[in-house]
């Protein structure tokens, strides 16, 4: 089994590729590709719940990659900016409990 990486350590692996592939896009590059992967995973799960259904029925569900390309795409954004996301999405985390914690009993 693989060692599980923290979201820092995660954060550091996408910035070292970045470097060693030309560097980070523009921002509002980034934020397209954001877009574009958004869009594939909304066609993925179009595909999964019956909405629409695939070109050719041999495609296998790429969900769970189309999820990933996501995740890398939002963190580079964040390293283009310096936003360390672990620590951004624990004080998110604390902002919902404290928020939210009774809403949805």
């Amino acid at each position: 089994m693989r060692e599980k990486l923290t979201l820092d350590d995660i954060q550091q692996l996408v910035d070292d590729w970045i470097q060693k592939h030309g560097g980070y896009w523009s921002p509002l590059s980034m934020l397209s590709a954001v877009i574009e992967e958004l869009g594939e995973i909304s066609r993925e799960i179009n595909y999964s719940e019956g909405y629409k259904p695939k070109k050719d029925n041999k495609e296998k569900s790429n969900l769970d990659e189309e999820l990933a390309d996501l995740i890398f795409s939002i963190i580079c954004i964040a390293n283009h900016y310096k936003v360390n996301l672990s620590v951004e999405l624990t004080k998110v985390m604390e902002k919902y409990s404290k928020r939210d914690s009774k809403r949805f009993q």
